[in-house]
């Protein structure tokens, strides 16, 4: 009898330890709108793979790619309810919360990689991810979308006028509608959810995105040309809930902070590898790929200015000359 007591008291607090375990492991859930494949969901998942070592299987991330949890503008809303604990998206989304952040959707803005780089992970990066933390985020730094191009069902494009009349998906915050309209094409703020769909259905005519987006979501199955541009460089903050934030201990917080800076390493050298090898992908699909001529871009260019003053105004000019600064310090 004595030995069944302690077979069954031993059992128990099995089971209790067992529990505490269970209670003791959290799960956080991370959200991006792009498809499983693509550099920023590899960043994800190298992420993941990161914290659960780091925390010695404490913490566990589960990564949600293609808008498995809803739009961008939903998920910031679950991330400052604390019903969602992370997520990746484009920085420039982030204007609708603090207005600063929408000079990086800025035209022609970076010239190259290196500058985008430089300045996301400097000084200047690092001030608009701590405006965030008074609107329920906390920024951990940036993934690359990339540089975007245009892409449509109807005609190749050769110069800056074949794009007038062109119906074009844009994200939905206001430069980005400017800068369409701005060379004669008609812009239709979509969630990119609902992009394959309307391209599907004609209700849209085009989209512009990096190489690596149009390949993950399959758009070269819905458009016919793609042509090189380089006109918007996309960095991705990668947000933390700050409800979720503030529940965690010290040594959780830099776990996560120190997972996302070597994740970040590895998403950029993906997304940079994956570039010629994508468009490769594309013409396989069956798109015609073009690149905008060098004196086109430069109309392209001038197109651009009335669009970029008109919003450095709105952004602030503080952060615009910020901005500048640092870009001169780079390109000197």
């Amino acid at each position: 009898m004595k030995r069944l007591f302690v077979k069954t008291l031993v059992a128990a607090v099995a089971v209790a330890a067992f529990g505490i375990a269970q209670a003791q492991t959290r799960t956080i859930k991370f959200a991006n709108q792009n498809a499983k494949g693509h550099p920023i969901v590899l960043g994800m998942e190298k992420f993941g793979e990161l914290v659960e070592a780091k925390s010695g299987g404490k913490l566990k991330v589960q990564v949600f790619p293609g808008g498995a949890l809803g739009s961008d503008q939903a998920n910031v809303s679950s991330l400052q309810g604390g019903t969602l604990e992370m997520a990746s998206m484009n920085s420039g989304i982030f204007a609708s919360q603090v207005k600063d952040f929408a000079i990086y959707d800025f035209p022609f803005l970076f010239g190259n990689a290196k500058e985008a780089d430089a300045v996301v992970d400097g000084a200047f990066g690092k001030s608009l991810h701590a405006k965030l933390e008074e609107k329920g985020l906390v920024g951990l730094g940036y993934y690359e979308l990339g540089f975007r191009h245009i892409t449509n069902s109807k005609r190749p494009i050769a110069k800056v006028e074949d794009i007038a009349g062109l119906k074009l998906r844009v994200i939905p915050n206001p430069i980005n509608v400017d800068w369409v309209s701005a060379l004669g094409a008609n812009p239709t703020p979509l969630p990119f959810p609902e992009l394959y769909a309307a391209l599907e259905q004609k209700a849209v005519d085009g989209q512009e995105n990096p190489v690596a987006t149009i390949k993950g979501a399959k758009l070269f199955e819905v458009q016919k040309y793609i042509t090189l541009t380089n006109h918007q460089y996309n960095p991705q903050s990668i947000v933390v809930s700050k409800k979720f934030w503030d529940s965690l201990s010290a040594g959780d917080r830099k776990i996560l902070q120190d997972a996302a800076a070597e994740s970040i390493s590895y998403q950029r050298t993906q997304s940079r590898a994956q570039l010629a090898s994508g468009l490769e992908d594309l013409k396989k699909g069956g798109m015609t790929v073009s690149e905008l001529p060098a004196p086109e871009v430069a109309k392209l260019r001038d197109k651009m200015k009335p669009v970029i003053a008109k919003h450095s105004a709105s952004v602030g000019d503080d952060t615009v000359k910020a901005m500048m600064a640092e870009l001169d310090k780079l390109r000197k």
